[in-house]
């Protein structure tokens, strides 16, 4: 595989949350919203007008929640298949290796932000059935005095097979859901998992709820950045992990020349080709390009409360995984 190819996927796998949508009402979501020092802010508080980054261009904060919002509106129905068409499928790879870092367990739950398709909830919830049958078999291995009968009711049971994992998907964009729910009803994926609309500065859920807290592509599309991170934190339980996967700086400098090319003059034609829009696809390689260096961002995962956090560069920095602990 060329190596140019693989960095198609940047333009795809990201999300915009600055915008404010009304959540839906599930157990463990939040009626009120208390302020406290990593806490969300009240929805009536006012935004400061300032500026910010919409790719190259310069625009309100307000603006900006609006043109993200479009633009992954826009491309929600080509999603998947520009993902596998500019990165040559290398982005399952990446998934994957998120997936083999947070190593979760049966009982875990998680929450995915920016996760409107279903990538990462799809791959855990693989992840954890297979560990519980694992479970499982040791223990029928030690108890071979049950009857056929108890053996049958065990794998039986849809809702045990994942030992009481639960994935909650969180997305600003209703058009990212809608498809992620198609796909979920497709490939079979029904228990443990459930779909929420909502701000990823702005999360709809209690304090402590969560064991593992992942965004996937989404958090450079946040306008504020900062206060992501602090509701992520809010949201995790004591000793709960923060893992996020997304574009950064490549720190080979032929590479980087490569992987210009490639972002500048393919990846928009691509999207015109293939979904019908330069524009927005052209806004996905501007963002890439503002995002924080790998240990800029790693300092602001600390700012926001975070403990040991390292992270790991994938295919010469084009992407990194960055991981915390709320302790």
């Amino acid at each position: 595989m060329a190596a140019p190819s693989s960095w198609g996927l940047w333009s795809f796998c990201c999300r915009g949350w600055s915008r404010v949508l009304p959540g839906c009402r599930l157990p463990g979501l939040r009626s009120s919203w208390p302020r406290g020092p990593l806490g969300a802010r009240p929805l009536s508080q006012e935004k400061r007008a300032t500026e910010t980054h919409f790719g190259f261009e310069t625009v309100s904060e307000e603006e900006k929640g609006g043109k993200v919002y479009q633009v992954f509106e826009s491309v929600a129905k080509k999603y998947d298949m520009m993902n596998d068409m500019m990165s040559l499928g290398i982005h399952r790879i990446w998934k994957d290796l998120l997936l083999w870092k947070m190593r979760p367990f049966p009982g875990t739950q998680l929450l995915d932000v920016a996760g409107g398709t279903g990538d990462i909830a799809f791959r855990f919830l693989n992840y954890v059935q297979a560990q519980h049958q694992r479970k499982e078999k040791r223990q029928l291995r030690a108890q071979q005095n049950l009857s056929w009968e108890e053996i049958a009711k065990k794998y039986q049971n849809e809702e045990d097979s994942l030992g009481g994992s639960h994935v909650m998907v969180c997305d600003i964009n209703k058009e990212m859901l809608k498809i992620g729910k198609q796909k979920a009803r497709a490939q079979g994926y029904k228990a443990g998992l459930a779909w929420v609309l909502g701000d990823a500065e702005e999360l709809p859920f209690d304090d402590d709820k969560f064991d593992v807290y992942t965004i996937a592509f989404g958090i450079r599309n946040v306008t504020h950045i900062d206060r992501a991170l602090q509701e992520a934190h809010r949201v995790l339980k004591p000793g709960g992990r923060f893992l996020c996967l997304e574009f950064s700086q490549v720190n080979n400098p032929l590479v980087s020349r490569l992987y210009d090319v490639y972002s500048f003059q393919v990846i928009p034609v691509l999207g015109e080709v293939i979904a019908g829009d330069w524009k927005s696809y052209q806004y996905l390689v501007e963002s890439i390009r503002q995002f924080p260096s790998q240990e800029e961002f790693k300092e602001m995962i600390e700012d926001a409360g975070f403990q040991k956090v390292t992270y790991e560069n994938l295919t010469s920095g084009i992407v990194a995984i960055h991981s915390g602990f709320k302790l």
